[in-house]
């Protein structure tokens, strides 16, 4: 598996959000209300998506299943001067991010995830940091194919 280090900029974001648990996962009613509007961003950078994710700092210490979570569908935008009614503005603040090229079906993504947080972060040097969790959805991301592309970008902060 392919991964990286990186220091990210300050990113914004509009899109839609939801909160959400593992167990009551409405992952594909955010993005479905998400997408027809897409368009109505006119401000955007790039073509690809975010899937972004906002968990409590102890999420995944005491990790429930049925613990609440906020995701959003978004996409990048120069500023906030247009936003649409009924989406959102949302801020990803910069930092230190381990970055993972995931190939496959998303529905899948169970097993990197496990390999992320049970293998590579405690081998790693470094910790879980408390910001924004989010997937890059670009322009080999294919719902549901197992061919599908994207980047897994986890928030991490050294050990010290």
């Amino acid at each position: 598996m392919q991964s990286r280090i990186e220091v990210l900029i300050e990113k914004k974001l509009i899109g839609k959000s939801l909160a959400m648990s593992f167990l009551a996962n409405t992952t594909e009613v955010l993005w479905r209300e998400f997408m027809p509007r897409r368009e109505e961003i006119h401000n955007r950078i790039g073509t690809a998506f975010y899937s972004v994710q906002l968990y409590s700092a102890d999420f995944f210490t005491d990790f429930n299943p049925a613990a609440t979570f906020t995701k959003w569908a978004a996409v990048e935008v120069a500023d906030y001067n247009i936003v649409p009614a009924g989406m959102e503005c949302l801020t990803i603040d910069g930092g230190l991010y381990a970055v993972f090229e995931y190939k496959g079906d998303a529905r899948n993504a169970a097993e990197i995830y496990q390999y992320i947080f049970n293998t590579w972060l405690p081998q790693s040097g470094y910790v879980l940091d408390t910001r924004h969790h989010f997937e890059v959805l670009g322009d080999k991301y294919k719902k549901n194919d197992p061919d599908s592309e994207e980047e897994i970008w986890i928030p991490i902060m050294h050990n010290d």
